[in-house]
């Protein structure tokens, strides 16, 4: 049932398989157990609208330092979660989900200068990584950075997708090391 409310949601948005499916697995499973299941689901479909979208090497060019920076916050958020007790790992699960959804209610649209882009790509990739790495989570904060900078559609669909994908990729790699597959 996750997998199907999730690729729904995934193909009337074009992002948001991994934010609806893992909070419904996590419901039963460990996150530990539950992120591996989304994974491979997630880069498919991450990479199917990356085809889809085009423009790939203008969007890396322009986001290769937010890309770069989130590999490493992923590691550290990874390596905390296989520390920490599976309740906290669910409740931090849930206030960023809470936060997303609160950025996405309060319908603030806010815009951020090309010196304000420049100065937080490293920052928000960093803590995006660290987010995903110990909750499962992709969205927060990349997302309402993409959004703030009033991006073509296709720019942003292909920009939150190869961060999805390159999230997905590693925790792939981190989540075999660590002998969660």
């Amino acid at each position: 049932m996750a997998y199907i409310v999730a690729s729904g949601i995934k193909g009337l948005t074009g992002l948001g398989f991994s934010t609806s499916c893992l909070p419904i697995l996590a419901l039963r499973l460990d996150l530990k157990v539950a992120i591996p299941l989304v994974i491979i689901p997630s880069i498919v479909s991450n990479v199917t609208l990356m085809i889809q979208a085009g423009r790939f090497r203008e969007v890396v060019r322009r986001f290769w330092p937010l890309y770069v920076a989130t590999i490493p916050g992923l590691l550290v958020g990874l390596f905390i979660l296989i520390s920490i007790n599976v309740d906290v790992a669910r409740a931090i699960l849930g206030l960023v989900l809470v936060s997303y959804t609160l950025f996405a209610l309060s319908n603030r649209p806010f815009r951020l200068s090309g010196d304000w882009e420049r100065k937080l790509k490293i920052v928000v990739g960093l803590s995006t990584g660290f987010v995903n790495g110990l909750t499962g989570s992709q969205i927060m904060p990349v997302l309402p950075f993409l959004m703030s900078l009033n991006l073509h559609r296709m720019v942003f669909v292909q920009a939150i997708n190869i961060s999805f994908t390159l999230s997905s990729i590693v925790m792939l790699f981190g989540m075999n090391h660590l002998g969660y597959l």
